[in-house]
């Protein structure tokens, strides 16, 4: 009966609204994406060359996009594979869903690495090597903010307005390791101009939509893959927006972005509307780990 009674048809807690919304807005914010680390255990810190390697990765999906079986992919590096074969391939971190009202924690996964018939050469009694684990993934931030514009900016009184027309900040970030931090906004003879500041909120280096993630650890790589992203902002309150960069293609400089906004207000008084931002990416990551591998006696 209380849970019944106690969620309401789109799983949300349905006894206050503000119980909602708070829901909703601790779902919708944070800044981490796709996370990974070691199993506890795994990988041992010494093993014999006898033994077979073996790594267990954990798998968190701690921001709101859902990933798809193509969306995310694990390699290891930093190994000579003549001495740990089999460790080289790209492995997809499989279908992981994001943070959601049903799964406010995101979901989670693992992956098993193994090498068998480690291969020491002759005269060699240990091998020390660092692992470097890295991982590539395709991402979506999506941002609102709720802001105030101002037709009449001249024409009239402040105590004849709604709203005042003021920067938003938004600090916490939105449920990814890319974030909209900031959205200004001016009313300029009829028109809106909205300045929108992103960051790079994550640990990670960011990556095109179009990057190879297959590969992203070796050669797959070039250097418009990195640093840029794809946008889109929506208004509803006025005509079609008009933005900068004109290919909604954003390239960031030391970890942030700007994009410039315009469209023409509707009606004659102020008043406030939800901007809708859209953030397209890619994100790399890595976490390292050292091994020993000693000659058996």
């Amino acid at each position: 009966m209380l849970l019944i009674t106690a969620c309401s048809g789109n799983g949300l807690f349905a006894g206050e609204p503000e119980e909602a919304q708070s829901a909703l807005e601790m779902i919708n914010s944070g800044t981490q994406g796709v996370e990974l680390s070691f199993s506890q255990g795994t990988p041992a810190s010494t093993i014999f060359d006898t033994q077979d390697f073996f790594m267990i990765v954990d798998i968190e999906n701690k921001g709101t996009y859902d990933l798809g079986s193509s969306d995310c992919f694990i390699q290891v590096t930093g190994h000579d594979k003549g001495i740990l074969p089999g460790l080289d391939s790209a492995q997809s971190c499989g279908e992981i869903e994001g943070k959601s009202e049903f799964l406010p924690d995101g979901g989670y996964d693992y992956l098993e690495f193994r090498s068998s018939g480690i291969n020491l050469p002759d005269g060699a009694y240990e091998y020390k090597p660092t692992l470097n684990v890295v991982w590539c993934y395709e991402y979506e931030t999506k941002a609102m903010a709720s802001v105030c514009v101002d037709p009449g900016f001249y024409q009239v009184t402040e105590e004849q307005k709604s709203c005042v027309t003021q920067d938003v900040s938004m600090g916490g970030g939105q449920g990814g390791p890319v974030s909209v931090s900031m959205v200004g906004v001016e009313n300029v003879a009829g028109n809106a101009v909205l300045e929108i500041i992103v960051k790079n909120v994550g640990g990670g280096q960011l990556l095109s939509p179009y990057a190879d993630f297959r590969n992203c650890a070796g050669t797959g790589l070039d250097y418009d893959d990195f640093d840029n992203m794809v946008f889109d902002v929506d208004f509803s309150g006025g005509s079609e927006v008009k933005c900068s960069p004109r290919d909604n293609t954003l390239r960031m400089v030391n970890g942030q972005g700007k994009i410039i906004c315009t469209y023409d207000i509707d009606g004659t008084t102020a008043f406030e509307t939800p901007v809708l931002i859209t953030l397209n990416y890619g994100y790399l990551d890595n976490m390292r780990q050292e091994i020993a591998i000693v000659k058996t006696p």
